[in-house]
């Protein structure tokens, strides 16, 4: 895709969301789509967002799933922006008219406490970086109609994202065995999802080495104090007006996201 193209894509999934209208598939209106281009269309409306005033907070990973990313047909994950707009707070309500098509995911989200600006980065490195964990709710949604995504939609629509709610109580990573963490996600004390940290590219440190090599390679290491969403624990759940989420992650704790009532 040359330049106008991607400012062209670029300009259908702002337009989907300042409209909450979704569009067509980005693969259907360009054919010979590839990621590289869909980086580009990510980074477009990143860079859109940041001059409109939009504060970077961190970063989000997708497609940790060996049998999503086998789907999609891709052997690695994908990753995506995190504003200081998406962020919410353990029950703070998530107004509805922000969303699009949401859905909710458990996950483990690390806060670094040092800069990780060079490739090469070992999990003995990223370990000595993290601050602490949290648990998390990521609220995934999409521009594209009807969820009919592929790997160059996903990627450009900043990875599916939405929101995220963050739990209050900080936990060290040092004695945690977050590969098998297990996970419960309920919805008003009903169960919904479960899964482990296992779930997460064999353990959620693995998706988060992955971030910080591929964010070096790119010049755009991670920070202190980034959030890092490390990718879903168990199975992706439809949201609806008015709902409320608890998840529960072995050693870390629970959080909960709440859902405004539809608004007109």
């Amino acid at each position: 895709m040359n330049d106008s193209e991607v400012g062209l894509a670029a300009n259908l999934l702002w337009n989907a969301a300042a409209s909450r209208e979704p569009v067509a598939p980005l693969r259907d209106a360009y054919p010979g789509m590839t990621a590289q281009d869909a980086y580009a269309v990510q980074t477009f409306n990143t860079e859109r967002r940041l001059k409109g005033g939009a504060r970077l907070v961190g970063r989000k990973i997708g497609l940790t799933a060996r049998a999503v990313q086998r789907q999609l047909g891709v052997d690695q994950p994908d990753f995506g922006m995190l504003f200081a707009d998406m962020a919410f707070a353990d029950g703070e309500p998530v107004p509805w008219r922000r969303l699009m098509q949401p859905k909710v995911e458990a996950e483990v989200a690390l806060v670094m406490e040092r800069d990780l600006p060079e490739a090469g980065i070992t999990v003995a490195k990223l370990i000595r970086a993290v601050a602490f964990a949290l648990p998390a709710i990521e609220i995934v949604g999409s521009r594209i109609a009807d969820w009919n995504i592929r790997f160059v939609d996903t990627v450009a629509d900043n990875a599916s994202s939405g929101a995220f709610v963050l739990g209050n109580t900080p936990v060290s990573l040092a004695g945690l065995d977050l590969r098998l963490a297990g996970m419960v996600m309920e919805r008003a004390g009903e169960q919904v999802s479960l899964g482990a940290g296992a779930a997460c590219l064999g353990h959620p440190l693995n998706a988060a080495l992955w971030l910080a090599n591929k964010m070096a390679e790119l010049g755009r290491g991670l920070r202190a104090g980034d959030v890092v969403l490390t990718g879903a624990l168990g199975p992706m759940v439809p949201v609806r007006p008015g709902d409320v989420f608890e998840a529960r992650i072995e050693g870390l704790g629970s959080v909960r996201a709440v859902f405004e009532e539809q608004q007109a």
